[in-house]
């Protein structure tokens, strides 16, 4: 068994300003980028269409040749083997959920206003969405209010996902990935949450990004910054 960072290197990381299909068709193409932008809309940061995750998507979804970025960020691993089989057909699942998925999205765009989901007004789109995922549109969350905010896990699996859930884990991964899986384009994403992160996967690998200065060093009683411990006994 070989390790990953003996795997052969191909390619060179993806162009987020790229508009060639690799598996979506335009329509698939301009569907779905509508609806990331439903996801994550632009307001007073930019959303996931400035974020390109429409590219990010496209490509994921295109086959093998886009899972595993470089250590250095100067391409993806090549997936051979009993490794690429199970890829490809994990990733025929998704191709077929997704090509379903959007199929869906029009049939219920046509049933509520008579066009398909990309004619559709902004409202118009989030109403579709909500039938598609069964749940009302979820209201702004704004941090540092008396409103509670509950923060949970989220899964970064996403197989046997139905599409709507691997639509918004998927959204979620192209805007802020690193950019050399084309979404997260000029680094927007971190730039939303503040997230100083590394011009290159090299700079991970050569010192030249750390995030040493972001450690707070300074003398604690442990049994203070973890109270169970001091009832350990």
């Amino acid at each position: 068994m070989t390790l990953k960072a003996d795997w052969e290197v191909v390619g060179s990381p993806i162009d987020p300003d790229s508009d060639e299909r690799l598996f979506f068709t335009d329509h698939e193409w301009d569907t779905i980028e509508a609806a990331t932008a439903r996801i994550i809309p632009t307001d007073h940061d930019p959303g996931a269409r400035e974020a390109r995750v429409v590219v990010f998507l496209d490509r994921y979804l295109s086959g093998i040749d886009y899972i595993f970025a470089a250590a250095d960020g100067s391409g993806f691993l090549k997936l051979t083997g009993k490794f690429a089989d199970a890829w490809r057909a994990r990733m025929s699942d998704m191709q077929r959920t997704y090509r379903e998925g959007i199929r869906t999205l029009d049939t219920l765009a046509e049933e509520h206003f008579d066009r398909r989901f990309v004619a559709l007004t902004e409202s118009e789109q989030d109403t579709v969405l909500e039938a598609l995922s069964g749940s009302a549109k979820p209201g702004p969350v704004t941090l540092g209010t008396s409103e509670a905010v509950q923060t949970f896990l989220q899964g970064v699996f996403d197989q046997g996902l139905p599409f709507f859930e691997a639509l918004c884990l998927h959204t979620r991964q192209g805007f802020y990935c690193d950019p050399v899986y084309g979404g997260n384009r000029n680094r927007v994403g971190w730039d939303v949450i503040g997230f100083p992160g590394p011009m290159t996967l090299k700079d991970t690998m050569d010192g030249t990004y750390s995030t040493t200065e972001f450690f707070h060093v300074g003398d604690y009683d442990w049994n203070e910054l973890v109270p169970h411990l001091g009832k350990v006994g």
